[in-house]
C-alpha cells in the first residue's frame, strides 16, 4: 500500500524543517573563515519545541568546537532537543575532548548531520557512538552544500595535500597587464574586495619571483573595518633571485621561499637571517617541483593555497595538476598587445584535445566586473 498524502506532507515538512536549520548551521560555520585552518568550518544549532535555544560555531583552531559552544550558549536546558551540525561530531581527543561526549551528557535526543567526517580514520565513528547512546541520528541533510563549504578540509584530510585555488584578474581579451607591464588595477574596487575576502579564507598565498620583483606586493589581506586573516606568503624562486628589500620578507606570518639547490649559499644565509623559511624542492628541469612543495606544505599544516602567480607559474601549476579550482575575474576592457602578459602562458597545449576542462562552473557579476568560478576536471 502506497503512502497517503498526509504521510508525504509530514515527510516534506520535516525535510524543509531540517533544511532550514541546517542552512543556519552552515551560515554560522562561515564565521570561522580564515581562523579554523586546518580544522573544518563547523556550525551548530540546537532546537527545542520549534525554537532555537542555542547556536555556536568553531571560532578558531584549538578552541571549543561548534557543538560544545552551542550547548554552552543555550538559553535553557538542552535535554530532549535536536542538534543540527554540518559535520559529524568528533569522537576522538585532539586539541579538545570528543564532542559526542558533550552531546550524550547533555541528553540531546536527536542529531541532524549534513555529512560524515571525511577522515577515513574516524568517519562514521561519531555517528555510531551517538546511536549506541540511544540518540537518533539523521544524516545527509544539505550534504552537497556542506561538502562545498569544507572542500578545503576534505582534500587536506583525505589526500594530504593543500587545496589550491588559481586566481587571476584579466581583461576580456585575457590580458593581465599592458605591454608596458601596467596592471594596477584591471578590475574594479568591488572585485578587489572580493579577492581580499578570498585571501581571508585560505592559509597561504603563492606567487612567482618575477611577479614579486615587478610588483613588490605585501601579499596581505586588506578589508575595511575588519581584521582579516593574512595568509602565509610563498614565493616560488628556483635560483634565489628575490630582492632582500622585498616587502613580503617582513610579513607578519613569515615568508616561505620555495627554491632549489641552485640558490646561492650566501643569499640563503641572508634570507634565513631575516627569518625566511626555505623549502628546497628540486625537479628534473631545475625548477621548483610543485608537487613536492605541496607535500611539504601539508607537513606544516597549510591546508590551502591561493595562487596569484604570473602566467608561467600558473601554467606550471596546471601542468603539475596541483590546481583544484579557478577564480577568473574579467574586467569589461580590451587592451590588446602581442607581448602583453596573459593569465596562463608557458608552452601551452599543442592540441585542443589536451585542453583542461572545467566543471561545475558559476558566473557572477561583481560590480562592473565578472567572475568565472569552476573546478578542474582531473
Amino acid at each position: 500500500m502506497g503512502l497517503n498524502i498526509f504521510t508525504i506532507r509530514k515527510a516534506v515538512a520535516k525535510m524543509n524543517e531540517h533544511n532550514f536549520y541546517m542552512n543556519k548551521a552552515i551560515n554560522l560555520a562561515k564565521k570561522g573563515y580564515g581562523k579554523t585552518n586546518p580544522n573544518p568550518l563547523v556550525g551548530a544549532v540546537i532546537v527545542k519545541n520549534g525554537i532555537i535555544i542555542g547556536t555556536g560555531f568553531h571560532k578558531a583552531f584549538g578552541l571549543s568546537h561548534a557543538e560544545v559552544n552551542a550547548i554552552n550558549n543555550a538559553t535553557e536546558d538542552v535535554f530532549d532537543s535536536t542538534l543540527y551540525v554540518n559535520l559529524e561530531p568528533c569522537s576522538h581527543f585532539g586539541k579538545t575532548p570528543p564532542c559526542v561526549n558533550a552531546i550524550i551528557n547533555a541528553k540531546i535526543k536527536e542529531v541532524v548531520i549534513a555529512m560524515k567526517d571525511p577522515n577515513p580514520l574516524v568517519s562514521g565513528k561519531g555517528i555510531e557512538i551517538l546511536e549506541q547512546a540511544g540518540i537518533k541520528v539523521t544524516l545527509g541533510v544539505l550534504e552537497q552544500k556542506a561538502k562545498i563549504l569544507n572542500e578545503i578540509f576534505i582534500k587536506y584530510i583525505t589526500l594530504k595535500k593543500p587545496f589550491v585555488i588559481l586566481k587571476s584578474a584579466m581583461t576580456l581579451d585575457g590580458k593581465i597587464a599592458t605591454y608596458t607591464g601596467n596592471s594596477k588595477y584591471i578590475t574594479g574596487e568591488i572585485a578587489l574586495k572580493h579577492t581580499h575576502n578570498l585571501r581571508n579564507r585560505i592559509s597561504a598565498i603563492m606567487v612567482g619571483v618575477d611577479t614579486l620583483i615587478i610588483d613588490n606586493p605585501f601579499l596581505n589581506t586588506r578589508l575595511k573595518n575588519k581584521n582579516g586573516n593574512c595568509p602565509i606568503p610563498i614565493v616560488v624562486d628556483s635560483t634565489g633571485k628575490i630582492p632582500l628589500e622585498s616587502k613580503v620578507i617582513n610579513s607578519e606570518k613569515g615568508l616561505i621561499l620555495a627554491t632549489t639547490s641552485k640558490i646561492n649559499k650566501d643569499k640563503e644565509a641572508q634570507l634565513l637571517n631575516k627569518g625566511v623559511k626555505i623549502i628546497k624542492c628540486d625537479s628534473e628541469n631545475g625548477k621548483v617541483n610543485l608537487n613536492t612543495l605541496m607535500d611539504e606544505l601539508y607537513k606544516i599544516n597549510i591546508d590551502s593555497v591561493l595562487l596569484e602567480g604570473g602566467g608561467n607559474l600558473n601554467w606550471s601549476a596546471l601542468q603539475s595538476k596541483i590546481v583544484d579550482k579557478v577564480f577568473f575575474y574579467y574586467a569589461p576592457k580590451l587592451i590588446g598587445g602581442q607581448t602583453a602578459k596573459t593569465s596562463v602562458e608557458g608552452i601551452g597545449f599543442a592540441s585542443l584535445n589536451d585542453a583542461i576542462d572545467l566543471k561545475d562552473i558559476k558566473f557572477k557579476k561583481i560590480g562592473e566586473d565578472f567572475l568565472v568560478e569552476g573546478y578542474l576536471s582531473k
